[in-house]
């Protein structure tokens, strides 16, 4: 019996072990800028916000179209029933007739609110380039999360192996101390339930660090099976907030198209009020007749202009509400920005403390492991010796892996602090890309 149980111990930490290796000769391996690179490339709410940007051109050129003359040509053929004479047998009526001819029309509103309108696409084009700027920085952050999510998984599982190494050695000699008498069946017992539970423990580790590699695939858009490479660690050097504040308020993308939205609604208000002013259109026109048979009268080629001026006085009161609407739209797009900035330094803050707190905790985490490990392999040697109980040495062992995962959780954290400052100072997309963003 006591050999099915070590047996079954030792099938299952060769199943940890195999799924903790950490390439396989199928699976590709990526690094953390891979990884942002094909986000970059193939992420449909990237490519949405593209299509943003390219909606925006195209209101540009939309705009632009209303400041060119207008060119034109007309043609007509007209076939009478039968030729009409007066009195004296002048031709009064053909048999049938052709015209054709060109034209040029230009209207522009004495107002110019032609040219605001097409002020305000070129504004919407840079607030879209400042949209799909905070869209790929939200986006290269939540790729930077699930990374870090994984390797945060992944070393759970190395340290549940560990676990399981560290109780299976304790059963053993808690199996050969109970031979010789040294002690009672419960510490056996005790050591049988720690071990489960370690087990336990792994295959819980193997299931999450699937759907943490799931998660970060279908975040990223790669398939099949892969592995990752460790990133570099990462320190920032924390400055007083007040300067994380003033670079989030400068350089922060979304901030800046709220500003462009706010700057465009004013210029709206100016649009609207510009329906009060005359329109002028000016036409010139090439006109070219044939009649069969042709009469008297009949002008075979013409040039002539038209010049107009159109001044509307009452049209329902349509252009009082469309002042009225602008107006209040641009006083939400104030509001809206001054609301967001304010989250914006709230973001900044709460990303400021947690940069301070992981950083902060991250020394003593480091020397709470070295400290547990230390009293577990010295209160192990004890226990081999009949110098500690059971008890110490499962104390020992919680101690050694709470402080393993806390250490683990706090350095994958504060690379992700350290991602969530630059993101909430604008400054993600710029450290990844460069000047490429």
């Amino acid at each position: 019996m006591k050999d099915w149980r070590l047996s079954l111990a030792v099938g299952i930490l060769l199943v940890v072990n195999a799924a903790a290796m950490p390439i396989y000769a199928h699976a590709k391996e990526y690094s953390l800028d891979e990884l942002y690179r094909i986000a970059l490339e193939r992420a449909e709410r990237i490519k949405l916000s593209e299509e943003d940007l390219n909606i925006a051109k195209t209101g540009r050129d939309r705009a632009l179209s209303f400041l060119l003359p207008k060119l034109s040509a007309f043609g007509n053929y007209t076939k009478y029933t039968t030729e009409k004479y007066n009195d004296t047998g002048t031709l009064l009526q053909p048999d049938n007739a052709t015209s054709w001819g060109v034209r040029a029309d230009e209207s522009v509103s004495l107002s110019g609110r032609e040219f605001t309108a097409l002020g305000i696409s070129r504004e919407n084009i840079v607030k879209s380039q400042h949209d799909l700027y905070a869209t790929r920085e939200g986006y290269l952050l939540s790729i930077a999360s699930a990374y870090y999510d994984v390797m945060k998984t992944k070393k759970a599982l190395d340290i549940a192996e560990a676990n399981l190494e560290r109780l299976l050695k304790y059963r053993n000699a808690a199996e050969k101390r109970l031979k010789v008498g040294e002690v009672t069946k419960t510490v056996l017992l005790r050591a049988q339930g720690e071990l489960s539970g370690a087990q336990a423990d792994a295959i819980k580790a193997i299931n999450a660090l699937q759907l943490a590699k799931a998660v970060l695939a279908r975040t990223v858009g790669i398939e099949g099976d892969f592995q990752l490479k460790e990133a570099p660690p990462e320190d920032m050097k924390v400055t007083p907030e007040s300067s994380f504040q003033e670079l989030a308020f400068s350089g922060r993308a979304d901030l800046k198209s709220l500003e462009i939205q706010k700057k465009m609604a004013e210029e709206q208000v100016k649009y609207a009020k510009g329906a009060f002013w005359p329109s002028l259109s000016a036409s010139g026109v090439y006109s070219s007749a044939d009649q069969s048979p042709a009469t008297q009268t009949l002008v075979r080629d013409s040039t002539y202009g038209l010049l107009s001026l159109n001044f509307p006085f009452f049209e329902g009161g349509l252009r009082r509400a469309d002042v009225r609407e602008a107006r209040a739209r641009e006083r939400q797009s104030a509001l809206a920005y001054e609301d967001f900035k304010k989250s914006v330094g709230i973001e900044v803050a709460s990303a400021y403390l947690d940069l301070v707190t992981q950083k902060g905790t991250l020394k003593y985490l480091e020397d709470q492991v070295v400290y547990a490990r230390d009293n577990f392999n010295a209160v192990a040697k004890q226990f081999e010796f009949g110098l500690a109980q059971s008890l110490d040495v499962m104390d020992a062992n919680t101690l050694l892996v709470t402080a393993e995962r806390n250490l683990s959780e706090a350095v994958y954290n504060y690379q992700v602090a350290i991602l969530k400052m630059k993101k909430a100072t604008g400054t993600l997309l710029k450290a990844v890309v460069g000047d490429r963003s």
